[in-house]
Formats: structure tokens, C-alpha cells, sequence
């Protein structure tokens, strides 16, 4: 039975999130966002709309192949044929990893459409809303952020852990797996392989591929599309900074171009550690207590993250996925271009290509590299520096903050309606608990899941519908800790 203060923050943030949407939509409708105003409102209905139901896919895909990368793939071959597909490919040599790189390009491009598309411009009126009102949900981004965390991710996130079956069992889901492997085979990420091999050297640890060594011709292909990833990173860098200051993106007016770049750094950088932790936290969660640092705040993060039977690990997932959307949003403001009336293109282009700028496409494919996946390369390789950083620690608290507030709890509420919708069962239903199948002689095998320097895998990131319910299945149920032991792995 729910308890009364669960079931508050349950319907306060819900109360929140439709708020959020009906002011959006309003806005939309009023043309006061930057594609209605700049298309028409159906174009950004259609957009935010499509982009938000992709969203959910991409991140409930992610939950759904990592978490059954281990299990064997015969006990579900018959109930769950489209299911088979996915995962017979992504188990495939080091398929999961190439996913892993094109969907979290695929996460910054499509929060980076939403906000196109659901953004308010400049000085945005609707509904008389006091200035307050406007400042918190339209300037700072509230309205924005709550319904992008809550309905595109935290509530795939909990179905798709829970019912990783169902949920990738249909070919929407193989088309969003392809798309990322695609977007990795393009070549365009593949200046983070360079970064994967240089932490992979500084740290003096083997990179584990399950492929045989590349041809000579796969060689020179591999490594064209690395240079041409530098020239196209580097030539985004260009004109994200060319922009900033030169005052010509959708930074808030009157801020001087100097604390726009200094806000970017510092937004890159803390997403780059939120998505660092991630990797740090569970590649020391199999780890005992002496060999997990021993400076101050290594222990402090230590002692607050594996505090009781673990129920902030969650915790930390749920307040970090608000932060990092919450930082995505700022990003996509700092680097979308936007050339005032009367002005010639950026460095002469097309306005086609003028077009492609004012996108933020650029800015999404420079947070992909530089702010995300490089960091998390690191932390696989250095899990434990990452721990001695003190900054990792009030990180950690401000994201239990968040957590603790419920104010993302509505994502809960979501997750059960699309579950009762979508006619979703717990993957025991089809193939038993792990237990069972070990019984079978059909158990898992974790060998699937790539771990260490160099890989960026992570766990599914829930377990049940809410931390307390985690922490009590952990203690009830010792198949769930046997599980995640086995999946974390030792780095």
C-alpha cells in the first residue's frame, strides 16, 4: 500500500507535469515557441509529439537490451519474436557498444528538437501568467524540463526494466536500434574510439573486443571515419564558439558573451560528471569498502551511495536524469545559432546549411562527445578518481535533493498507465526468474556485457517503481542482488 507521503509527491508532481504540458501546447498553439513561430504550430505539435514518443523508445530500448544481453535468447524466441531479432544482432561482437554510442547521440539530438520545438522565445505571454510564473516555467525551462524527464525517460526507463520483452517487441523498436547503429556507422562519433584508445593506454588496461582484428581495408576505413569525425568536431567547435562570442545564439539577451562561454563550459562539465558518475558508481559497486579509496571524500561518496541497503544508488539515477536534461536544455539554448534579421549567413553558407546551424544539431553532436561519452570512457577506466573528485560528492547530494523532493514522481503514474495501456508483463511471466532458468539449465550469462575501460555500458536504471520498493526486492529477493552483482561486474 502506498504510503500518504509517496502518494503526495506523487499527485503534486503530476499536478506540475500537466501544468507543463498544457502551457506548452498554449504556447505552441500561440505561436510563442521558436519552430511555431519561425513553421507553423502543426509543424511543432508534430514535432515535439513525434520526438517525445522517439525519446521514450530510445531510452526504454536501452534498459531492455542492456538488461537482457545475459539472458538466453532460446527461452523468449517463440513469445517474443521481434524481441529475438534485436537482441540476436546486438549480442553480436561488440554490436551493444556501437548502439550505446549512436543512441546517446540519438538522446542529446532529440532533446535538442524538443526544445526546438516546445521552447519559449523571448518575452513569451500566454493566459495573463504572472512574471514569476513565467521566469520559473518559461525562462528557466521548468515546464520544459518536467514534461521532457517525466513522459520521454524516467517513465520508459521503469517499464522497460521491468518489462524488457514487451517493451522492444515491435518494429518501432528495431528501427530506433538501427538508426543508432547507423549514426555509429557514419562515422560521425568516431573520434570518441580515439579518446576510448588514449584512456585505454593512460590506464594501462587491455580494451576487450569480442571481434576478431580489423582487416587491412576495415582498418583504413575505421580510420577515415575517425579523421573525418575530428575535422566535423572540430569544425562544430568552431561555430558554436564563432556564435557565442559573437552574440548570435539564444542565450537570454543582455548576458555578455563571456559568461555564455563560461555557462558552457561549466554546463559541459557537469554533464560530463553526472554521466561520468554513472559508470564510477557502478564499476565500484562490487568493490569492498578498503578498496574503494581511502582519501576524505571518496569515503564520503562511498558512505552516502552504499548507505543502508543501497536505496540512494537508485536514487542518485532518478535525480541525475533530471539534472542532466535539465543541463541539456541549457546547452541547446547556448549553442542553437541565431542570426539577427539583416545579417549575412555564418562564414557565408547556404541557408540551408544556415538552417542545419540554427538547429543546434551542432552543439548536440559537441555535448555527445565532449560532454557525455568521453567522460564516461574516463570513469570506466578510472572509477576510483572519480570518487576522490570532491565535487563528485555534492553532486551526489544535490541529486538525492532532487530525488527526495518526488518532484519527478509522476513519471511513476505515467509508467503504470502505459503499462495497463500497453498490456506489459514482468519478464517472469515468460521466462522466469533467474533462478528458475538456472534450474533449466538455460541461466544467464553476463559474458554479453562488455565492462571496464572503454565500454560505456550501464545498467538498467530501475528495478521496481520507486527506490524504497528496490530496496525492499534487494532484501526479500536474493536473485535481484545476484543479478545486478553479475551484470556490474568487476571493473
Amino acid at each position: 500500500m502506498t504510503d500518504p507521503c509517496t502518494a503526495f509527491k506523487g499527485f503534486y508532481s503530476v499536478c506540475l507535469l500537466i501544468f507543463s504540458i498544457v502551457s506548452i501546447m498554449g504556447l505552441i498553439a500561440y505561436e510563442q515557441t521558436n519552430l511555431s513561430s519561425a513553421a507553423s504550430p502543426v509543424v511543432a505539435y508534430l514535432a515535439i509529439w513525434g520526438g517525445m514518443l522517439w525519446l521514450t523508445m530510445v531510452e526504454g530500448s536501452q534498459g531492455s537490451l542492456v538488461g537482457l544481453a545475459p539472458v538466453n535468447r532460446e527461452l523468449y524466441k517463440d513469445s517474443h519474436p521481434i524481441t529475438y531479432k534485436c537482441t540476436a544482432v546486438a549480442n553480436k561482437g561488440d554490436n551493444l557498444d556501437r548502439y550505446l554510442m549512436g543512441r546517446q547521440f540519438m538522446v542529446c539530438m532529440i532533446v535538442f528538437l524538443i526544445n526546438i520545438s516546445g521552447g519559449p522565445i523571448g518575452g513569451a505571454e500566454i493566459w495573463g501568467y504572472p512574471d514569476w510564473l513565467k521566469t520559473l516555467f518559461f525562462t528557466v525551462g521548468l515546464s520544459m524540463i518536467f514534461f521532457t524527464c517525466m513522459v520521454g525517460q524516467l517513465n520508459s526507463q521503469v517499464n522497460a526494466s521491468l518489462c524488457m520483452l514487451d517493451y522492444i517487441n515491435n518494429y518501432f523498436a528495431i528501427f530506433t536500434f538501427w538508426t543508432a547503429m547507423a549514426i555509429e556507422f557514419s562515422g560521425l562519433l568516431h573520434s570518441s574510439y580515439l579518446v576510448q584508445m588514449m584512456v585505454c593506454a593512460l590506464s594501462g588496461q587491455e580494451m576487450i573486443s569480442k571481434e576478431e582484428p580489423r582487416s587491412a581495408g576495415a582498418n583504413v576505413f575505421f580510420w577515415a571515419r575517425c579523421l573525418m569525425s575530428l575535422a566535423v568536431l572540430g569544425y562544430c567547435c568552431t561555430v558554436t564558439l564563432v556564435c557565442i562570442f559573437t552574440d548570435r545564439t539564444t542565450m537570454w539577451e543582455g548576458v555578455p558573451p563571456i559568461i555564455t562561454f563560461v555557462i558552457f563550459i561549466l554546463l559541459l562539465c557537469t554533464v560530463g560528471m553526472l554521466e561520468g558518475m554513472q559508470i564510477a558508481f557502478f564499476a565500484v559497486a562490487k568493490l569492498q569498502a578498503s578498496e574503494r579509496g581511502d582519501s576524505k571524500f571518496a569515503k564520503m561518496t562511498c558512505d552516502l551511495l552504499f548507505k543502508g541497503a543501497g536505496n540512494n544508488l537508485p536514487g542518485f539515477m532518478i535525480g541525475r536524469q533530471l539534472s542532466v536534461v535539465s543541463c541539456m536544455f541549457f546547452v541547446a539554448r547556448v549553442t542553437s545559432v541565431s542570426i539577427p534579421d539583416g545579417e549575412p549567413n555564418l562564414f557565408g553558407v547556404s541557408d540551408g546549411v544556415q538552417g542545419l546551424f540554427n538547429t543546434g544539431l551542432l552543439g548536440a553532436l559537441m555535448l555527445t562527445i565532449i560532454g557525455s561519452i568521453t567522460w564516461q570512457l574516463v570513469a570506466s577506466a578510472y572509477p576510483i578518481a572519480f570518487l576522490n573528485n570532491p565535487i563528485t560528492y555534492v553532486f551526489l547530494k544535490i541529486t538525492l535533493f532532487f530525488e527526495a523532493t518526488g518532484i519527478c514522481s509522476g513519471a511513476w503514474v505515467l509508467a503504470a498507465i502505459h503499462k495497463k495501456l500497453a498490456g506489459f508483463q514482468r519478464d517472469e511471466v515468460y521466462i522466469g526468474t533467474a533462478e528458475e532458468r538456472a534450474q533449466k539449465a538455460m541461466g544467464d550469462d553476463s559474458a554479453h556485457l562488455a565492462r571496464g575501460a572503454g565500454h560505456i555500458v550501464k545498467l538498467p536504471n530501475f528495478v521496481d517503481n520507486a527506490p524504497k520498493s528496490l530496496k525492499k526486492l534487494l532484501e526479500n529477493d536474493p536473485t535481484v542482488a545476484k543479478y545486478i552483482d553479475d551484470a556490474v561486474g568487476e571493473n
